[in-house]
């Protein structure tokens, strides 16, 4: 492989990377959003095995606790999304090619 291929491959790969790493973390806040409030929530496998876990898995403050994570990991998501386009943006405007 040549110097010059390996020198602009890096770029794409680390921005295809973050891309993918934004896109899970979209994804997991948007499931642990919605996931404690639905059926599957309360008949889950754990609630099932384990009779003693339903009262906790059930009660609404878990599962606001699970929500706020979903919060959280949507924010961390659209943050980082914030982050690659501000750097792209900066890129362009002070002339350098954008990978």
């Amino acid at each position: 492989m040549s110097v010059a291929l390996r020198r602009s491959r890096p770029e794409g790969s680390i921005l295809i990377r973050r891309l993918v790493y934004i896109a899970f973390f979209l994804e997991v806040g948007l499931l642990l959003i919605v996931l404690p409030w639905s059926a599957f929530w309360d008949r889950n496998y754990f609630a099932e095995t384990w009779p003693g876990l339903r009262p906790f898995l059930t009660n609404n403050f878990v599962r606001g606790a699970v929500t706020g994570l979903g919060f959280v990991n949507l924010a961390a998501g659209f943050a980082d999304l914030g982050l690659v386009f501000g750097v792209r943006e900066r890129s362009s405007a002070s002339g350098r090619p954008t990978a």
